[in-house]
């Protein structure tokens, strides 16, 4: 599956952005959906994942109650929406696909999409 992630831009701290994740496929509805964030000279680090269902969501402890994440089957698409920023959210924020269970760990995704720009700055 093809996975496009669009979205980011600059925002000041403690403004919002809202990021999507697009899949070429309605095969998309059988995969678990993370996102990850990597900034230079840091190892990707884990934001967020929704199961199939999207009965299941799990956060980092870094972005619980600010980050959400949507999952709209009928549209390919997961969206995460990013509120009360700060400028340690600046990254590259990516989505992946797996059909693991294990939803932390980048290992465990197959698919990847292109990364999108997340700058927050004043």
């Amino acid at each position: 599956v093809q996975l496009q992630a669009s979205g980011g831009g600059t925002v000041e701290p403690g403004g919002s952005l809202r990021l999507s994740c697009a899949a070429s496929e309605s095969s998309f509805r059988t995969y678990a959906i993370g996102w990850f964030r990597q900034t230079p000279g840091k190892e990707r680090e884990f934001v967020a994942a929704v199961r199939q269902s999207a009965g299941s969501i799990l956060y980092a402890d870094s972005v619980k109650g600010r980050f959400t994440v949507t999952r709209k089957n009928a549209e390919n698409t997961v969206y995460l929406q990013m509120n009360a920023l700060k400028p340690e959210d600046t990254a590259v924020y990516s989505c992946a696909a797996t059909r693991s269970v294990a939803l932390t760990a980048e290992h465990n995704y197959y698919y990847w999409g292109q990364g999108t720009l997340v700058t927050v700055s004043s």
